[in-house]
Parts: C-alpha cells; structure tokens; sequence
C-alpha cells in the first residue's frame, strides 16, 4: 500500500508542473497589457513604463517564468497587483467559507442521493425510483441560481427562517456558520444529488444481475444486510469516483453560489481578481484548485484499493 501510494504521489508531480507552466503562460500571453491597467486611463506612458518594470512584464517570457518557480518553490505566491496583500493572506482569509461551503455540500448530496439511489435501483418501478429520476432531470436542468433564488425567495424573504446573504465566521458561531450556509449547500447541492443518485442506481442495478445476489437471497439475508454489506460495497467504485469528482469541483465552482448569497470565499475571489486581471491572485487560485484535483484523484485512487484489493496500477 505505501509504495501504491508513493507512485501516485510521485505521478503528481509532472502533473502540477505541467499545469504551472500552463497557467503561466495563459496569463501571460492573455491580451490586454496589466500595467495599462493597473495605473488607470490617465497614466501617462512613463508611469505605465515603470509599473511595467516593477511587474517584470519587460522582461523575456522565460525569465519572468524561471523567477515565477523560483518564488513559488520558496512558498511565495506574490501579491495582489491591486491591494498590495499577500496572495497567501487573501487566499487564507477566503478559504474557510468556500471549504465549509463543500463540504456540507457534498454531505448533503451523499446523504441524499446515495439511498435514494440504492432504493430506485432494487425498486425501479416504485414511486421513489420514478420521483428520483423525474428530481435528477430537474437536478441536471435547473441553473443552480435559479434554484438559489428560489430558496432564498421562499425560505429567506417568506419565511425568514435563514439570512439572505452573508457568512458567519466559524471562530463566532459554528452554529452560525451552519445556518448561513443552509440555503447555499442546499442550491449547490441539487446538481450533484442528481448527478450521485443516477450513477449509484446504474452501479446498483448492474450488482443486483449477480449471481452472489441472488444466493444471497437464497440464503435468507435480510434485504438491507443484501444491499448494505453485498450490493453497495461491490458498486461503491464508481460512486466514490463520482463523489470525489464533484467535490473537487466544488471547490472551483462555488462563484455563482457565493455571489448569490455574498460569500467572502475563494469563488468570489476568483470572478474579482479576473476582472481585475491580477495575476498573482488568479495564478495562485488556479494551482490551488488544480492541486485539490490532484490530492482528491490520489485519496479516490486510495479508497479504490481499499474497497477492492485486486485495484492496482
């Protein structure tokens, strides 16, 4: 298990260099000159000359990307082009909403859909198999701010149960940051109940066809011992894939959530540093999400072993 684990680490690692060098130079042949930007309309050529010099933007494409390594090697990711605060700071100030934001996410969605879909697979032709397929198409059409919207119409405006908007620190109340959250994860939920209730019927109706199945049933085992201990243990690869999957999109795609709700977290953080074009703070945003894709896909990879011995690479 521990070299298993070590090759996949080690595999990482071309992964995140190619992605480096793909983030730098997509920001860095991206249209538009950010010292132009940066010292405004009425700056004068001399003044966007050196801000350009203080940005290193004068000089060559491999040298600028060879300094960029080394800074961020020695763990210095910059500073916002705008604020003059370290990108480490802004990223560390935003990231609890956004983590606390996924995760109650993707509690929410596996609560939901995995027995919704483990029970429409044994009864396909019961009411909760239909009502489960008639949510996933909703689930998969419905715009997440729309849904938001809704939620927030209904049970923020009417009703009054939980706040329009805003996040409650965790260090203030982490009941109240719970309740904050409530409608967020909800409307961000619903996609990917959809789409983890529909992969874990299609894994569970495909155990159900083996032979295992029925002599379990031969036996006389109880049906929720059958689907607990035989039939979701055998189909959890596939649903672990997803789930892993979706929570690492989670975590870069929250910027319509916290919008809507006005979240401090990294979505906002990200939608605010591109319009702005500040590169620090967009390059280090996107090797921060394309790290959580890599350690996710490295604990799925985990998990894959231990569900399944015979899983080797």
């Amino acid at each position: 298990m521990i070299g298993y684990i070590a090759g996949r680490v080690v595999a990482a690692i071309p992964i995140l260099f190619a992605v480096a060098v793909f983030v730098f130079l997509l920001l860095a042949l991206a249209p538009g000159d950010p010292a132009a930007i940066i010292a405004g309309d009425f700056a004068t050529a001399d003044q966007v000359e050196a801000i350009r010099q203080k940005l290193d933007l004068d000089r060559p494409i491999p040298e600028r990307f060879v300094a960029w390594a080394g800074r961020l090697l020695s763990g210095d990711f910059g500073a916002s082009l705008f604020s003059g605060i370290p990108v480490a700071h802004l990223v560390a100030q935003r990231i609890e909403p956004t983590l606390v934001l996924a995760l109650m996410t993707i509690v929410i969605a596996v609560g939901v859909a995995v027995p919704l879909g483990l029970v429409s697979a044994y009864r396909p032709t019961g009411l909760v198999a239909r009502l489960t397929m008639a949510g996933a198409v909703l689930g998969f059409s419905l715009p997440v701010f729309v849904f938001a919207f809704g939620l927030v119409y209904v049970f923020a405006l009417g009703l009054g149960w939980f706040p329009v908007q805003g996040y409650v620190p965790l260090k203030e109340s982490w009941l109240g940051a719970l309740h904050s959250l409530t409608l967020p994860a909800i409307s961000l939920s619903m996609l990917y109940i959809a789409l983890i209730a529909r992969v874990t019927r299609a894994a569970v109706l495909e155990v159900l066809r083996e032979d295992f199945v029925r002599t379990a049933h031969a036996k006389g085992l109880a049906v929720r011992k059958i689907l607990s201990r035989h039939v979701l243990k055998n189909a959890a690869v596939p649903i672990v894939t997803i789930i892993g999957i979706g929570f690492a999109a989670l975590l870069g795609g929250v910027v319509v959530t916290e919008t809507v709700f006005s979240i401090p977290g990294l979505g906002r953080l990200t939608a605010d540093s591109i319009l702005r074009r500040d590169y620090p703070v967009v390059q280090a945003l996107i090797l921060l999400f394309s790290a959580v894709y890599i350690v996710v896909n490295l604990g799925v990879d985990i998990v894959y072993a231990l569900i399944d011995p015979r899983i080797r690479y």
